[in-house]
């Protein structure tokens, strides 16, 4: 399909710069046969006893840093592990570096610089074992807030907080899984309540879901690729609900892209370790999840290719016309949709 088949115009306005208070205040967007207009506490109402909501319990790491090498001023951007004290990031400037340099963060925390790859990208070697490394991280490193969400050099203290989920528990996303942003200790006390069962994933959101669409037609993008996990019991408790009636709910394009890479053709979900780089666009058959929670995305995205895949191109089309004309907030720390799977007749 044409990249630009996921295009649509959005007022600058729209883009939200903080989140709501309290979290499940949060507008919703039920898109459906029709479209309701609902708030994010009120999601129990949308489910029954014995469906499976699953949330993704990734933990972002402060993973932009700034230092020098010598007297020059560099910024790099974590954004994956490749083994300890090893990782991949993005690095402003990158022209003048060179393998052998030595970035220096702080006086007690500096990388040398392994590798240097294309657009950017370096290869860094920290010098610490990887609990004292998480623990400078979290002393030196800054909140990677997606550029849509301007703080210019200033930091905000809040964001600390306020990008990181209910969830959140093993380190190692780069980026918030969005839509679980959404949810507050009432909300999930509520869907207890109503029956549903909850269960948590692992998928370590990567900066490449950051990065635009350069090519002109789906089939030419390559996605990035994101480490993620279901444990044996995830996949069984999902596979009985299915068996027993019951619906899934992946709360973000994340717990949706790792459930799609771990089913069988025949809807069987199975226990994963390892990395993913599925990428989802219209025509894809989906084989675990009938329901999904989800952010309002980028225009021309793969996560906007995505849900026009899982709810189908026009609904989606028709669902953020209707969203931007009742002035819903965008990306990240905005409001949510609701997604029911379109069926095809």
């Amino acid at each position: 399909m044409r990249v630009s088949d996921f295009d649509f115009d959005l007022p600058a306005d729209l883009i939200a710069q903080q989140p709501m208070e309290p979290r499940d205040a949060s507008r919703m967007l039920v898109v459906a046969e029709t479209l309701v207009d609902r708030q994010g506490s009120e999601l129990p109402d949308h489910l029954e006893p014995g469906d499976v909501i699953v949330f993704n319990d990734t933990k972002v790491i402060p993973a932009r840093l700034r230092g020098k090498r010598g007297e020059g001023k560099i910024e790099v951007t974590l954004h994956r592990q490749d083994g300890p004290g090893l990782w991949r990031a993005f690095a402003r400037p990158a022209r003048r570096l060179h393998p052998g340099q030595v970035i220096v963060f702080a006086d007690d925390f500096q990388a040398s610089v392994e590798a240097k790859g294309e657009g950017g990208e370096v290869t860094l070697r920290f010098d610490c074992e990887d609990g004292d490394f998480f623990q400078a991280l979290d002393k030196h490193g800054i909140m990677p807030l997606p550029p849509y969400i301007k703080r210019g050099d200033a930091q905000v203290p809040s964001d600390r907080e306020d990008y990181q989920t209910l969830f959140a528990e093993r380190e190692g996303a780069v980026a918030a899984p969005t839509a679980g942003l959404h949810f507050t200790p009432a909300l999930v006390e509520a869907l207890a309540a109503r029956g549903v069962i909850a269960v948590r994933i692992t998928l370590h959101v990567g900066a490449g879901t950051f990065l635009p669409v350069k090519v002109d037609d789906t089939s030419d993008h390559v996605m990035h690729a994101e480490y993620g996990e279901i444990s044996d019991a995830v996949a069984e408790r999902i596979n009985r609900a299915k068996a027993e009636g019951g619906r899934v709910l992946a709360v973000g394009s994340t717990s949706m892209r790792i459930l799609e890479n771990a089913a069988d053709e025949d809807g069987t979900l199975r226990p994963f370790a390892g990395e993913t780089d599925i990428f989802i666009t219209p025509g894809y058959q989906f084989r675990i999840c009938d329901l999904m929670l989800t952010n309002f995305h980028l225009p021309r995205s793969t996560l906007f290719m995505l849900v026009s895949a899982f709810a189908g191109l026009d609904r989606m089309q028709t669902a953020y016309a209707h969203a931007i004309g009742q002035a819903y907030r965008f990306y990240s720390y905005g409001d949510c949709c609701l997604l029911q799977k379109k069926v095809e007749m």
